[in-house]
């Protein structure tokens, strides 16, 4: 992991990766673009120990990517949303996605990014290729791809 000092750095890449760089990070970001919410959720899902997944979930509320909220008062009970930051990056998220489908294969992309307007396929710079909106985070969802097989995480 990078020093969590940066007297000799001036990277906002460094500093960004300090918070979403790690692996379960990411996952658990990409898991709430999906829709998960709850902490056993995201545990069902990625199959991350508790104590792991406690860490990573504080980190993110942290850095202002989620943010918790209460949905159960016996017993207490939060989810986990994203913020206005934690949407934004739906950009890297989905340049990382098209990147993998170009170069790790599969063949058939496991999820197909798409514009909620219109149906039309959406680009890693967030332009619709149907109708050439430019696209904010809002306007962009994914559904299973031709390459998809069970369990659906990605």
């Amino acid at each position: 992991m990078l020093p969590r000092s940066y007297d000799n750095q001036n990277c906002s890449i460094a500093r960004t990766l300090e918070y979403v760089g790690e692996r379960w990070s990411l996952l658990i970001i990409r898991d709430a673009f999906l829709g998960l919410r709850r902490f056993d959720e995201f545990q069902e899902s990625l199959g991350i120990a508790r104590n792991v997944l406690t860490d990573r979930l504080r980190r993110l509320v942290g850095a202002g990517v989620l943010v918790r909220m209460r949905y159960q008062e016996r017993p207490v009970r939060y989810e986990y949303q994203l913020t206005e930051s934690g949407r934004e990056l739906s950009v890297p998220l989905l340049a990382l996605m098209h990147w993998g489908d170009r170069h790790l294969g599969p063949h058939e992309a496991p999820r197909v990014a798409e514009h909620t307007g219109c149906g039309g396929e959406v680009t890693e710079r967030h332009l619709c290729r149907k109708c050439g909106a430019l696209l904010g985070t809002g306007d962009v969802h994914t559904r299973p791809g031709p390459g998809q097989r069970a369990p659906a995480h990605c």
